[in-house]
């Protein structure tokens, strides 16, 4: 008997080892087939510095006349459509350049608007360079050639996939690149503003439309901050991950196309109210640094070295993070639309209760997260979070009960979800940028973001969670038995008890159940 185990373990093991070498040689053969282009030879690209010769520039001189040399105005951008007519009235005033970075980029309202005002930016001389990430611009490729094949319009692409259609037949030969993905998101235009937040480039980030949308912040800056957004832009448009769009796509220029579908946005109801925003947004903008804080602003990011997987640990963004977080004294509010601790970020959130913090987590309930695997990550470590003292909240669905004004509070309140990556320290300083805090944000993905020196905005951003948030979310407790509840406040005071996860059925509690104990958290 033992025999015959034996020999059907060595055919196994045979078969087995055919098949990994037959795996081997077709990858081998799907690189050599369809491999990077050589950018050995490619020169370097340089940010252009602001100077008093151009409208944004001479604002942001002016404005930093009375301060020293390491501040930074800045302002928070809470509404999606003060976001985007944000976004449009640094691209149309710009006279020398506009440096954008996103994730995604999609083929809708405010993404066509926004890419036909980069194209009347380099018509009228302004060198733009856009460096898009290839997962976030499915069925682009017509228009990126057609925008790259302009004068003074050059786009690059992050980590792309070197066959095109279907563009995730990459992935099959070439994983763990394109399992890196750039997450940053950001905007500078002539050297002199910037917007840097956790909004992509879509309809649904600037509630355009009203059927689904996020709730995110961003913040504009100008000054000292502008200068270092701009350094890290040049790190990743020069970076080995980034290739010049006419290497990756070759003879799908679709011009036609593409002024077709601008003059068919152009034309929308939609439109109409992003140009008259646009305008308030810039009348703003003018207005002598009217609603800025001049303050201390770093700038933080992944090394874009992160994108071929071998960055070391001080130069991932998580890093600095954590060395800020570790000073906290009194509280620390965090929001974060896809929330995975792990066992070492449990720890450590565990550990701030234990020496006095007040640790509270905003992030999405079940029936507001838009992955589901995300979710079961987090809810894998729940239990031990409340077990530590930790205030959970998940942002739940929306009822049309809510008040409408509040969607001008700190990171909205008024959404389908949630899509803010942010904290505030002590009340004093406070994060806003792309990083979520999951496995995927402090490993895997490129990120960046603010760290901003003020009590003010720091203060507006604690402040959802004493009030507001409460009517607005989904409360986990533990009872005293140690079973889990969920607390929904509604009018009146009344309080709502759910003894199971609202929104679960048994299907998915089992499905999160099962999820949790496969071994892909290090991709979430």
């Amino acid at each position: 008997m033992d025999t015959k185990h034996g020999d059907r373990l060595k055919l196994f093991l045979k078969y087995f080892s055919f098949l990994a070498a037959g795996l081997a040689i077709c990858v081998v053969a799907l690189r050599l087939i369809f491999p990077l282009p050589n950018i050995a030879d490619r020169p370097t690209s340089n940010a252009i510095s602001a100077t008093n010769g151009t409208l944004l520039g001479n604002l942001m001189i002016r404005g930093m006349e009375p301060q020293t040399d390491e501040m930074t105005g800045i302002m928070l951008l809470a509404r999606g459509d003060d976001a985007l007519a944000s976004r449009m009235a640094l691209i149309d005033a710009a006279e020398v350049s506009v440096d954008a970075q996103y994730y995604i980029w999609h083929d809708d309202v405010s993404g066509i608007l926004l890419l036909g005002a980069l194209e009347r930016a380099a018509g009228r001389g302004v060198r733009v360079r856009l460096l898009v990430d290839d997962n976030g611009v499915p069925g682009m490729d017509g228009y990126l050639a057609a925008l790259n094949s302009q004068d003074n319009f050059n786009i690059r692409i992050f980590n792309p996939s070197t066959v095109r259609s279907p563009k995730m037949l990459g992935y099959a030969f070439d994983f763990f690149r394109m399992n890196r993905r750039m997450h940053n998101k950001s905007l500078v235009a002539d050297g002199a503003f910037a917007i840097i937040g956790g909004r992509n480039i879509g309809d649904e980030y600037f509630r355009v439309g009203e059927d689904v949308f996020y709730v995110d912040l961003d913040a504009i800056a100008t000054g000292a901050a502008v200068a270092q957004t701009a350094t890290i832009f040049d790190a990743y448009w020069n970076a080995p991950s980034v290739f010049e769009a006419e290497r990756i796509i070759v003879g799908q220029r679709d011009q036609a196309t593409f002024d077709a579908r601008l003059e068919a946005v152009k034309s929308s109801a939609g439109a109409k109210e992003v140009a008259d925003e646009s305008v308030n947004s810039m009348k703003r903008i003018l207005a002598n640094g009217e609603g800025l804080e001049w303050t201390r602003v770093q700038v933080v990011a992944d090394d874009p070295t992160k994108g071929l997987g071998i960055a070391t640990r001080d130069q991932l963004m998580i890093s600095r993070l954590l060395s800020i977080l570790g000073s906290v004294h009194g509280s620390l509010d965090l929001a974060s639309a896809y929330f995975v601790p792990g066992k070492n970020g449990t720890a450590f959130f565990t550990e701030l209760v234990q020496n006095g913090v007040d640790v509270r987590i905003l992030t999405n309930a079940l029936d507001t997260t838009d992955v589901f695997l995300v979710h079961s990550g987090y809810s894998r470590y729940r239990r031990q979070l409340l077990k530590g003292g930790v205030d959970l909240f998940e942002l739940k669905l929306r009822r049309e009960s809510v008040a409408e004004d509040l969607q001008i509070l700190p990171f909205g309140l008024y959404g389908a979800s949630l899509h803010s990556k942010t904290f505030s320290v002590d009340q004093e300083r406070v994060f806003i940028g792309s990083f979520n805090f999951d496995p995927r944000s402090a490993l895997l993905n490129c990120e960046m973001g603010f760290l901003i020196d003020s009590p003010t905005i720091a203060k507006s951003v604690s402040s959802i969670f004493d009030g507001p948030l409460a009517s607005i979310s989904y409360q986990p407790k533990l009872t005293a038995e140690g079973k889990m509840i969920w607390q929904e406040y509604i009018a009146d005071g009344e309080i709502v008890i759910y003894q199971e996860e609202p929104g679960a059925s048994w299907l998915t509690q089992i499905s999160l159940s099962i999820i949790g104990f496969l071994p892909v958290e290090w991709m979430l």
